[in-house]
């Protein structure tokens, strides 16, 4: 699938509407989704058939979400997401984003790498909430926040599960990442990337979070993992 095309199958999260739902909201936080997974946009027809609706309900459901500014089509008549998710989205987890970034964008500058801060989203799913790029690096890794990837593919997610008691069938990978303190891996989330992540300490009841860097070589992996692990620890101090 490329960055335009949407397919039937290509599913947001899965979740399945029941009758304490509204299907209109739940169809149109579908369209959402599905415009999130594809940047440069996507017609009607596809987002019907993301969503699984006829075309004419699709048009409306869009037409809905442009009266909010959640979406605008373009002069190609494609749909990409709007302005007002920005502002929508601007409370979410702010007191975490403003004293990551300090923390995140040393981390940058240190290791020439793309910082990434990913937040446990559920049981099965992790979010990228926020990503700091470095200002010294010739070539870097890039990627939006928002993103939402399975907690058992990527150093994140991987870092978030070696924080766990082991369970049996776990990847061997988080068992790895347990005894390292760290985890790391290679094209689970961006094809021929390596993640580094290590846990951020929180308070008990809050949400697993990981400061994380993404690189394409990994020349030095213990100096990489101590700048990983020395920067989840001091945002950690820096929460609590």
């Amino acid at each position: 699938m490329d960055h335009s095309t949407a397919t039937g199958s290509d599913r947001a999260t899965g979740v399945q509407p029941d009758s304490g739902m509204s299907k209109t909201l739940h169809h149109g936080l579908e369209i959402l989704e599905a415009l999130a997974r594809h940047p440069h946009g996507l017609s009607i027809t596809d987002l019907a058939d993301t969503v699984g609706v006829h075309r004419t309900v699709a048009h409306r459901l869009v037409r809905t979400l442009e009266a909010h500014r959640l979406c605008r089509r373009d002069d190609a008549r494609r749909v990409t997401l709007g302005a007002g998710l920005v502002t929508l989205a601007e409370p979410v987890e702010q007191d975490l984003r403003t004293v990551a970034r300090p923390v995140m964008e040393e981390l940058a500058e240190r290791t020439r790498a793309t910082v990434h801060l990913v937040l446990r989203e559920n049981e099965t799913e992790v979010r990228a909430l926020l990503v700091v790029e470095p200002r010294n690096a010739q070539v870097h890794v890039a990627f939006r926040p928002g993103q939402i990837h399975p907690i058992d593919r990527g150093s994140a997610g991987l870092a978030m599960l070696a924080a766990l008691p082991a369970v049996p069938g776990e990847r061997p990978e988080v068992e790895t990442a347990r005894d390292r303190g760290y985890a790391l891996t290679r094209g689970e989330v961006v094809a021929t990337v390596f993640g580094i992540s290590a846990l951020v300490p929180r308070r008990r009841g809050e949400s697993q979070a990981t400061i994380g860097i993404s690189v394409f070589e990994v020349d030095d992996e213990p100096a990489l993992a101590i700048a990983v692990r020395e920067a989840a620890r001091q945002l950690g101090t820096l929460l609590h």
